[in-house]
């Protein structure tokens, strides 16, 4: 005997109780989606050189140059250069002037030394020079050792002190060739460094020494460095304040880029980067932040907008499938609590179920249309006739209801339709086109009434199809929607008359698809229009569009 099956009626295992789910699955076994929120936050990989299992990696720790900011690195760095450069400019003009001034005394030492020294000689040795001068004459003996009082102004040698000749013999005096050299001093009140020259006397076998003083030429580079190192200051901090001001002129822009992408990133997508002339590098910049600001902006406009009508299309999608779903649901436990018993109430039922599943079919294949075409799945490319169509078409409708007039014509009113007029795309789908749009007419205009298939180019050689109706018409608001998934025009549109709202959303797609354009108008008299407007045969490239 074959045990009952659990959960069918009349067995015991039918009840409302039942073995508690295992988690993250319904009590048939299948799994649930995840709830994002109950997730646990997902560690962060470790990074390179991070150990397997340890934390998150520390933050970077900047040095204190990194975390100036950019204006006062760029100051600093004025700074430097400038006091760099007036550094070494001070220190060439200081070596230059000086070697200069030592150049032009030994030249004066050359050129009077032996007049000097001559003078010198003549003169008794207790003489005093009788007018003041800087020469320093010293006689020196054959074995270069001092050879009476040297002739000089006593002033200059409590001064400037005593020169510190070398003891030298007289071939060594020789050997120098009358070239000057430096020597130091000893006594006086401020030593100086002396210039000296030396040269043999032949006639009385003795050297003689001239030697002046440097004090004048150490005076005047240790001014001349003053004043260099003291200009360098003030050029320094001049060109410190001037670059400051210049620096904070000239990162202004920046500064504005960086307020700009701070309101951004606080969620104002609608921010632009000041513009600025395109031939800077901050100009280049801001034009090319601004076109990716809007390219985000848009990308994510649109990613809102999709968001936005997938979940309109899956509330729509629930809401139209649940009614038929609960009328089948509620007469199939008719049925298991042995309400339908009689054989017309069984009869009745399932007209009904059968009804209720075939809402559910055809919803569910223009859902599948729908998916279709938005996927932008390439379609046929084949000669396709208009006119033959339309009059297929206008055929449909007067089947539909034979009280109903319906002629087609022309774009003007009493002219006959061109009869060459094809175009390039799925037959298939410009057939449910007008299917769509004549069902429609049936559908939501009186019987009776009469209606218009009318078929013509437009001005720049695109093919024109229009589906003319002379009933109640649409208003302006419910024209701006009419092509939107699951809208309803007014409330005769409803499910009893067998309209889901997806059949004008079917159309758009699918004209969308062949690179053409519909839309809605007021049909003169009275009613609405449904304008198609499709690449002509010779103007298709075959892309595929889902707008409409």
């Amino acid at each position: 005997m074959t045990a009952p099956t659990p959960g069918a009626p009349g067995t015991a295992d039918a009840t409302p109780e039942a073995a508690p789910a295992a988690p993250g699955a319904t009590a048939d076994g299948r799994a649930l989606p995840a709830d994002p929120r109950s997730a646990a936050t997902p560690h962060p990989a470790p990074g390179p050189g991070t150990p397997s299992g340890a934390g998150p990696a520390r933050s970077r720790r900047w040095s204190w140059v990194e975390r100036l900011p950019l204006r006062t690195r760029l100051v600093v760095i004025t700074v430097l250069v400038l006091a760099a450069g007036l550094i070494l400019a001070a220190v060439v003009t200081r070596t230059v002037v000086s070697d200069y001034l030592v150049q032009q005394t030994n030249e004066q030492l050359r050129q009077s030394a032996k007049s000097v020294a001559s003078l010198a000689v003549s003169q008794p040795p207790e003489a005093e020079p009788r007018l003041p001068t800087e020469y320093f004459v010293s006689i020196h003996d054959a074995e270069g050792n001092s050879d009476g009082d040297p002739y000089a102004w006593s002033h200059n040698l409590e001064k400037y002190g005593t020169p510190d000749l070398p003891t030298e013999s007289l071939s060594d005096v020789a050997a120098r060739k009358a070239q000057p050299f430096t020597v130091g001093s000893s006594g006086g009140t401020d030593p100086a460094q002396w210039q000296a020259v030396g040269f043999v006397n032949l006639s009385t076998q003795q050297s003689v020494y001239v030697a002046l003083p440097l004090a004048g030429v150490q005076q005047t580079v240790s001014y001349l460095t003053r004043s260099l190192l003291f200009s360098a200051l003030g050029i320094v901090l001049l060109g410190g304040a001037i670059s400051f001001v210049l620096v904070h002129r000239s990162l202004r822009p920046l500064r504005e880029i960086e307020a700009t992408a701070a309101e951004i990133a606080a969620g104002d997508l609608s921010q632009r980067v000041p513009e600025r002339p395109a031939s800077t590098e901050v100009g280049s910049l801001s034009a090319s932040l601004n076109t990716m600001l809007a390219q985000i902006e848009r990308a994510f406009s649109a990613q809102e907008e999709s968001e936005r009508r997938m979940r309109r299309f899956v509330s729509d999608a629930s809401h139209e499938l649940r009614t038929p779903l609960a009328t089948v649901k509620g007469y199939g436990e008719l049925y298991r609590m042995g309400a339908l018993d009689t054989p017309d109430k069984v009869d009745d039922t399932m007209e009904r179920i059968e009804d209720s599943a075939r809402r559910m079919s055809t919803l569910v294949n223009d859902l599948l249309v729908l998916a279709r075409l938005d996927e932008g799945r390439p379609m046929r490319r084949e000669p396709v006739h208009l006119v033959t169509m339309a009059r297929d078409a206008a055929q449909d409708l007067h089947a539909l209801d034979p009280t109903r007039e319906v002629g087609v014509t022309g774009l003007v009113p009493g002219t006959a339709p061109p009869a060459d007029l094809v175009v390039t795309g799925d037959a298939d789908r410009l057939r449910q086109v007008l299917t769509n749009l004549v069902g429609n007419v049936a559908r939501h205009t009186p019987a009776g009434s009469p209606a218009e298939v009318a078929v013509g180019r437009a001005p720049d050689g695109a093919a024109v199809l229009e589906v003319r109706d002379h009933g109640a018409g649409i208003t302006p608001e419910q024209a701006k929607r009419v092509f939107e998934r699951f809208y309803r025009a007014d409330s005769s549109r409803n499910r009893g008359s067998g309209g889901s709202g997806l059949g004008m959303a079917i159309v758009a797609a699918i004209v969308g698809a062949h690179q053409g354009h519909v839309s809605v108008a007021e049909t003169p008299g009275g009613g609405m229009t449904v304008r198609v407007l499709l690449p002509a045969a010779d103007g298709y490239d075959g892309a595929s569009s889902s707008s409409a």
